[in-house]
């Protein structure tokens, strides 16, 4: 009987080449849980940091990404997210809204069941990390290949998320990224050798996205003064990890203090010293905001 896989590079084979990841800012959306022992995504929280992404004129919104926690949602609560993102975008008049979904899974199989469900619940795009359960056993070939059959059998296009740190230490090189480039249904890579990638690919076929805001406006090279306060801001965001990216971004918003945690077990952002260092860290941009949009509404 033919493979899962099989069956999805027969259904899904792509001859033509998917359409280009669309250019612009692309924000990463935290997930937000309430306080209860099984920590249930808090759907009032989250409709508010949704619509508050979606208002602020962004281009696209990534959800279940790094930032958003992809490893301990389930495929339903990625469903529900990227359906409650549709919805605020439409009733926000934005119904065509960029919406990138993170897929999770140790093995190709399971890859390929996220990119199907990302489908139906009405994503554009996936952000597909490499399946690293057994990194050991997973040589430069067998990544590409990995990468190949996803694409393959993926009804959406595919965004290559290279992270080494949170998968094994597996790294996809300039060589492996200029083979992936050549797949129809392969559209960019995120967070990997992007000055590179993007002198050597156009981005209508294969884009090359910043993974973190430090590298906003070197990728534009201009606006050199607000990449300086940017760089500030982005040091609160990479040492406060994940729970403190959540933790001030929740403080800033006024969202509830029951809502500011991480799925266990991830770490409580606890320490007073701490978080009211992120918040000196990220009001320098808070600040720059407020700056700005009085200009603009001049």
């Amino acid at each position: 009987m033919p493979s899962a896989i099989e069956n999805g590079a027969k259904s899904n084979g792509h001859s033509a080449a998917a359409k280009p990841y669309p250019p612009g800012v692309h924000v990463p959306s935290l997930t937000f849980f309430d306080s209860s022992h099984s920590q249930e995504i808090d759907w009032d929280t989250q409709r508010k940091h949704i619509s508050f992404i979606v208002r602020s004129g962004v281009h696209g919104i990534v959800l279940a990404g790094t930032n958003g926690e992809a490893f301990p949602l389930s495929r339903t609560e990625k469903q529900e997210l990227v359906r409650l993102t549709r919805k605020i975008a439409t009733e926000e008049g934005r119904p065509e809204l960029s919406i990138t979904l993170g897929t999770t899974g140790t093995s190709t199989r399971d890859v390929l069941a996220d990119c199907s469900a990302a489908k139906e619940a009405g994503a554009d795009f996936v952000l597909v990390l490499v399946a690293s359960f057994f990194h050991f056993a997973l040589n430069k070939d067998a990544i590409c290949e990995y990468f190949e059959e996803v694409a393959d059998g993926s009804p959406l296009p595919v965004l290559i998320y290279n992270f080494p740190s949170v998968a094994a230490g597996l790294d996809i090189t300039s060589p492996m990224l200029d083979r992936l480039a050549k797949h129809p249904n392969i559209v960019g890579v995120k967070a990997a050798k992007v000055t590179r990638v993007a002198a050597s690919h156009k981005p209508q076929q294969f884009s090359a996205l910043a993974g973190q805001s430090d590298w906003l406006i070197p990728a534009l090279s201009e606006a050199q003064k607000l990449q300086y306060t940017l760089a500030v801001c982005e040091l609160g965001f990479g040492e406060g990890g994940i729970n403190g990216t959540k933790w001030v971004v929740a403080e800033l918003l006024g969202y509830p203090a029951e809502a500011r945690d991480c799925r266990r077990p991830y770490p409580k952002f606890v320490s007073k010293e701490r978080q009211q260092w992120i918040l000196d860290q990220v009001r320098v941009l808070e600040a720059e905001e407020t700056r700005l949009n009085k200009l603009a509404a001049r």
